[in-house]
Order: structure tokens, then sequence, then C-alpha cells
């Protein structure tokens, strides 16, 4: 199965995803309709359990092995990833999509030295491709890599083990390996987390300037409004399994329509609050095991009406938002 317009890479259509566990299935993903253009870079935000990560795995089918697609298709690159076979969607993996994790030490081999994943990922992706390996070319290609993530003195951190290296260093040899793929899809689940201030800030001025040399699309998982307004030109809303708004990012921080991206966006502490406490959402997230009826917002939403507990509001399209609401339409 293709998408039938070749301006994404990205097109899910009604992905539902379910984890079977011992207490019945979890439903993490419901009926999620999401499109990332070529070359697009979108965040997707929301509370902890609100299904970012589990959208970010079935992208690239790194599901832990309780999980299932339910419904739907997901459409990587022109192809449905959950009917590729096991050899063909490892294929696609690195090539077409990368995934860099929260912890990045967990995406590298201990005791292998940077250089030799380096050249490791290299080797796949010419195998992948077809062509020839050549050790000393591809050598120069990583240290080049690793100079094209700003990593200073690129020529002896490439010889060490991950180890030996800063979390701030971990993560630019992860997304230099994400460079050396090809991708055509970057997604990044949580990356800065773990770094501090500083780091942080690099990393996510790097992964902008590396879109715009290479052209990539990123897709950026965060709980963080600020990370996302800064990274992103597309952002979509999540909570409990479903997409609540999707908008340009500007439009949404300025001017978000789905009561739980208005909340998100009032609980950002900033210095010009002159009031003595945080703004917090009220409530707390929903069992997944057994969602609410109708909204999955309503029992914690300012603005409930009778039908919020009745129905399921349908996705609408507002000023050039689609918000899932019946404040709308």
């Amino acid at each position: 199965m293709e998408s039938s317009d070749g301006q994404y890479i990205v097109d899910v259509r009604g992905l539902t995803v379910e984890y079977r566990t011992v207490y019945g299935n979890l439903k993490a993903l419901n009926t999620i309709d999401f499109k990332i253009k070529k070359g697009e870079s979108v965040a997707i935000v929301g509370e902890s359990g609100s299904g970012k990560s589990t959208l970010g795995l079935s992208i690239v089918r790194l599901l832990a092995p309780n999980a299932m697609y339910v419904s739907g298709s997901l459409i990587l690159d022109g192809k449905d990833v959950t009917k590729l076979s096991t050899r063909e969607i490892a294929a696609m993996r690195g090539s077409t999509a990368f995934m860099i994790f929260q912890d990045p030490l967990n995406t590298l081999n201990p005791v292998k030295r940077v250089d030799v994943q380096m050249l490791e990922a290299i080797r796949s992706r010419n195998k992948y491709e077809s062509k020839p390996f050549n050790e000393e070319e591809a050598y120069a290609e990583a240290v080049q890599k690793m100079k094209d993530v700003r990593m200073p003195d690129a020529e002896s951190i490439i010889t060490r083990y991950p180890h030996m290296l800063s979390g701030g260093q971990i993560q630019r040899v992860v997304i230099a390996m994400g460079l050396v793929m090809r991708p055509k899809l970057l997604i990044a689940d949580e990356p800065t987390s773990a770094l501090d201030v500083t780091i942080q800030a690099q990393v996510l001025d790097l992964m902008r300037e590396l879109q715009t040399k290479y052209q990539m699309s990123i897709m950026f998982i965060t709980h963080d409004i600020n990370i996302a307004h800064n990274i992103s030109e597309r952002m979509v809303v999540m909570y409990a399994g479903e997409i609540s708004e999707s908008s340009p990012t500007e439009k949404i921080v300025k001017n978000a329509l789905h009561p739980y991206s208005q909340a998100l966006i009032a609980s950002i502490p900033t210095i010009t609050k002159t009031q003595g406490k945080l703004n917090a959402i009220a409530g707390s997230a929903p069992n997944m095991f057994s969602p609410p009826d109708g909204c999955r917002f309503h029992p914690r939403c300012p603005h409930v009406m009778q039908v919020c507990s009745n129905r399921s509001p349908k996705q609408v399209t507002q000023d050039g938002s689609e918000v899932r609401c019946f404040l709308y339409g």
C-alpha cells in the first residue's frame, strides 16, 4: 500500500495500538491520523502516558513484543510498515527512519569503540544500497560526520569507548551515526532530557542546522512545550492516546484551541508571571485500560458539556488548525 500523496514521508491513518498485559489490553493509541511532510519538523507533546513514544516506536516498528497494531495503516516513505516482513522493516530502519532515544548510551555497544560502530553503520548502509565497502573511505566519512555534529577533536573522540564520553558527546555520536545512514526521517524521543540546559540548547541548535543541511524530516517527541517551540514548525498535542490538536507551532503557542492545549501552555512557568503559584492542570490522566467514554479529556476540562461524556469528538479544521473538540465545527 502506498501513500496517495508523495509530499509526505509519514502518513498515519486510523492507527490503533494496544498492549496485551495480565490486567487486560492497554489502549495506547486510538484512531490516530497524522502526517509529516518531507523536510518538515514536527514536535509531539503531551504528558507522560499520552502515547507519544508509542507513536514514534510504531513508525519504525520497535514496539514491545506485547504490542499489537489493532487497525489502521502506517505509511513510511510509501510503504505500510505494519505489513512489511521483519527483513524489510530492518532494512528501512536507519536508512529511511532513524530513532534517537532518551538515553543515548543504550543505543551504543559499550564494549566497542565509536569508530568500530560507525563503520558497522556505514557497512550496513552500503549493503542496503548494494554498494562496495571501502574501509578507508568509510573512516573518513565517519570522522566528517562527527565534525558535522560539531564534535571537538573528532579524530580523537571517535577512537574512544562510549563510557569515556559525556552525555552531550554520546548524543552527538548517536546523531552522527544517524547521519551516516542518510535517513529521510529522524525521530528523536526526549533526546535532551538527560542533558544540562547549556548542552540541551546546543543539541537543539545542531538538529535544526542538520535538518536544513540534509533536508531531513524531524519528529521530536517531548513533554516540554519550550523545547517543542524551539525545534518545530508544527506541533501535535496528544492526550490519552489521541491527537487533541495539530497546528503550526507559533499559532498553537499564541492561540491554542483545545482546552488541553490551552492548559499545557498556561502551565509553562515564566519570569513575567505575578501569581505566587504555578498553573496546574486539574485532575490526572485517565486509566488507559478503561479510558473515559466520549472525549477523553472531559473529566478534567473546564468547558465540559453534556455531549462530551456521550460521544467522542471528531477532528475538525478550524482557522488552519486541526482540533478534536465539540467547541469547534
